[in-house]
């Protein structure tokens, strides 16, 4: 594998063909519940995953923006290239110079500083019913230029910057999302069908050098869907951002939320880093690889200057957000995103984020899917 492939792979889910994607979805799919049903069971899941997830986590229910203001550094920029850049608008009529609009792309840069707006204390802390939008997508049968997602964070103290709490965090979130597919085949029997293996009830952890080692020839995507069809079929990879020994990142992680630099786990002889990582699963409806959540310990100033000097952005600590973490201003925090419509194409065995989300799908994409038995909502 040459590093051309490792190094166009490491930028988010990047540009594919329609071509590939006749060729990755089911040619024998037939939906397990009709539109009607499957909106009944995804209000259902949204609903247990809204209150558990807040039980399990302290968090509790927030209002969150559909628009920022460029000036406030606090838009999702998604990774540190600059490919995938928010929709711009002037906002404002009768005001002198109207503000600089941005749609959000994710809220994880705005829940740090909504913690002290909330009030939180230690332990505490937020969970929103985020929407948002991405214009700079492929659109294929897992990504949209509508994302909905539970964007949550919390307030945690300096001596809870460890992997131990990321790990338990990770498995309370795993736990909820477990029980909320049991629930949800206790209602809609037909979901418990035996054509797919049960929903695994445990994650594996793995750090992304781990990985690597294992595949140390196959590019990041291939790396991911070997792992969880050889050793695991839900994985937490730790560790995203930081270069690995192949001279990559596992993937480019944005350089001003999660910290990906502090040294974690040393293993025969290696130091390995990263207070990050995603859930992946192995979906059995469409055979392919599935990222659920992205979510991570929050920089703290030092490490934030460390990170946006190894990336190149130091310009970023002028902007307010970044200041608010040198000054102390906001508090020490770990949060991350949960994709609402990926939870619910994978707990209710579909083939298509189009059947659980309602957005806009290209004519090259639904002539595709309609021969296959998908039928996107529109």
């Amino acid at each position: 594998m040459d590093t051309y492939d490792k190094k166009a792979d490491l930028a988010g889910p990047g540009v594919s063909t329609y071509e590939k994607v006749a060729e990755i979805l089911p040619d024998d799919y037939q939906p397990i519940l009709n539109p009607k049903d499957r909106m009944k069971a995804l209000f259902k899941i949204k609903n247990f995953i809204e209150e558990n997830l807040c039980k399990e986590l302290g968090l509790f229910m927030v209002q969150v923006p559909l628009i920022v203001t460029e000036e406030s550094g606090v838009n999702d920029y998604l990774d540190r290239d600059g490919s995938r850049t928010p929709i711009e608008f002037k906002a404002g009529l009768g005001i002198e110079k109207r503000l600089n609009a941005q749609v959000v792309q994710a809220a994880t840069k705005w829940k740090r500083p909504a913690l002290k707006q909330y009030l939180c204390d230690v332990g505490e802390g937020i969970n929103t019913d985020m929407r948002a939008v991405r214009k700079d997508y492929f659109l294929d049968h897992d990504h949209s230029s509508y994302v909905d997602q539970w964007d949550w964070e919390k307030v945690i103290r300096a001596e809870d910057r460890n992997l131990d709490t990321l790990k338990s965090t990770v498995e309370k979130i795993w736990k909820v999302i477990y029980e909320a597919g049991q629930m949800v085949q206790k209602d809609f029997p037909a979901l418990a069908t035996d054509k797919f293996p049960p929903i695994p009830e445990k994650l594996k952890f793995l750090h992304a050098e781990e990985i690597l080692e294992m595949y140390p020839d196959l590019p990041r995507k291939q790396r991911e869907t070997k792992v969880i069809q050889e050793v695991a079929n839900a994985i937490f990879i730790i560790g995203i951002g930081y270069t690995l020994d192949d001279g990559y990142p596992h993937e480019m992680r944005a350089a001003d939320y999660d910290d990906w630099i502090s040294p974690t786990i040393e293993k025969n002889g290696k130091q390995m880093h990263g207070l990050n990582g995603d859930i992946l699963v192995w979906n059995p409806v469409t055979k392919r690889r599935h990222e659920l959540t992205s979510m991570g310990i929050r920089v703290t100033k030092e490490t934030l200057v460390q990170q946006l000097k190894e990336t190149g952005q130091e310009h970023f600590l002028e902007l307010p957000y970044h200041k608010m973490i040198l000054n102390d201003e906001i508090p020490l925090s770990i949060g991350g995103g949960i994709g609402q419509s990926r939870t619910y194409m994978y707990l209710l065995r579909t083939a298509h984020l189009g059947e659980v989300s309602v957005t806009i799908w290209p004519d090259q994409l639904k002539e595709i899917c309609a021969p296959r038995n998908i039928h996107v909502l529109q």
